[in-house]
């Protein structure tokens, strides 16, 4: 990690819904202790609907996001590189940290639904605060 404020890309299939939410609440929670990215392997067109309704259940509004195709750049210029089920889409970088959170994919699911999924990942991004970007 550089000495510098540490970059966190996120990368899901589509940049539609597991990144954004992630994305939405690092900033949110981190707020300029981080630079934030998200990007897609096969991103959509826009962003998942419920994704949008279930992170403004927590105040934090998504609505405007644009999904993002994953670049090497993108990867390159980056601390922490954590996916979410794209599998090998992401090139390996030395010098990286890398993760791969498993979770649900939230398209084509319902509210019900994507809240856990939603839950799950703010307790992964609180972790992940807690290691790169402490008080």
């Amino acid at each position: 990690m550089s000495n510098s404020t540490p970059t966190v890309l996120f990368v899901c299939v589509h940049n539609a819904g597991r990144s954004q939410m992630a994305a939405g609440y690092l900033q949110a929670l981190a707020g300029d202790r981080v630079q934030v990215l998200s990007a897609g392997s096969a991103p959509k067109d826009t962003i998942n609907p419920v994704a949008v309704e279930a992170m403004l259940e927590e105040g934090i509004d998504i609505a405007n996001n644009t999904p993002k195709v994953l670049t090497d750049e993108a990867v390159e210029g980056s601390d922490v590189v954590i996916t979410m089920g794209c599998g090998d889409a992401c090139k390996f970088y030395p010098g990286k940290r890398y993760e791969d959170w498993e979770l649900e994919d939230p398209a084509g699911q319902g509210i019900e639904s994507v809240r856990p999924i939603r839950d799950n990942i703010r307790a992964r991004v609180e972790q992940l605060i807690s290691e790169i970007a402490p008080n």
